[in-house]
């Protein structure tokens, strides 16, 4: 299920058992484990608390992260605009329905800065399953540093950190404070293991615990998963996507592949 979280005026769903391993994480991060849970665009999505197994991020660790209106995380891939999960739009064009916050690590501190979005580009070709990524242009710049995004392959292994105001526990509710977690890199081949065909290894990538506890939840959905590069530099390698509930064991989440498609973003990005 997708790991998006619910707007606040929609209640939990439930879902069908085709859609059992699909479940979005649209939901913020509250904890170190960032499980998630949504559904597809323009349905009701589950809540959750935030990243599980989670604690609470300092003021200024992640000044990228972006907590977005709809229940979805994100992060500035320019100080214009916000990179995020396709799942957590609705289609591409004019939109000025989504405010993103950002600069705070509280989302009711005074000091949260606010802006609306002008547009929206989801993925082209996105169905639902696999190319989960889409990119928002604010009506104007946020100063704030930016997450560079992986290019290469290079920085697909490892730990990874996960970060959101998502659920901190499967059907949680969304976090006021920003949590964050570290969670290994989990092979295509174990990740199949658990999700067979709906696993899409050519632009997905997982990360998690064999015994489960850590993970991104609903809420958690478009933010990022990153990691340091060879300079210690952050770098984005995925977005938080789905997975089978949140830090279950034996089912790690499932992030978009940031490196496979790097160069659609980045042309995507131009033309915004």
């Amino acid at each position: 299920m997708t790991r998006t979280a619910p707007p606040p005026t929609k209640g939990s769903v439930s879902t069908v058992s085709t859609l059992a391993a699909l479940i979005k994480r649209t939901l913020a991060v509250g904890a170190v484990a960032l499980a998630a849970v949504s559904l597809q665009p323009g349905a009701a999505n589950a809540s959750q608390a935030p990243v599980v197994g989670g604690t609470r991020a300092a003021q200024g660790e992640f000044p990228f992260m972006v907590r977005l209106s709809m229940g979805c995380g994100g992060a500035l891939y320019t100080q214009q605009i916000v990179l995020t999960a396709a799942h957590c739009v609705n289609g591409s064009g004019n939109n000025t329905s989504i405010t993103a916050t950002a600069g705070v690590v509280d989302l009711n501190s005074s000091s949260a800065v606010k802006v609306k979005s002008t547009k929206v580009l989801q993925a082209p070709g996105y169905n639902g399953k696999g190319k989960d990524w889409a990119l928002i242009k604010l009506a104007k710049p946020i100063n704030l540093p930016t997450l560079k995004i992986a290019d290469t392959k290079a920085f697909d292994n490892g730990t990874f950190t996960i970060a959101g105001w998502g659920a901190a526990r499967e059907g949680g509710g969304q976090q006021r404070y920003l949590l964050k977690a570290t969670v290994p890199f989990v092979s295509d081949a174990a990740c199949q293991s658990a999700y067979g065909s709906d696993l899409v290894p050519s632009d997905e990538i997982c990360a998690g615990f064999d015994q489960g506890g850590v993970d991104t939840c609903q809420g958690d959905s478009g933010g990022p998963m990153f990691r340091r590069d060879d300079t210690n530099a952050w770098i984005q390698v995925g977005i938080v996507s789905w997975g089978e509930g949140c830090a279950r064991a034996g089912y790690p989440g499932v992030y978009s592949e940031v490196s496979t498609f790097a160069t659609a973003i980045k042309n995507a990005a131009a033309t915004l």
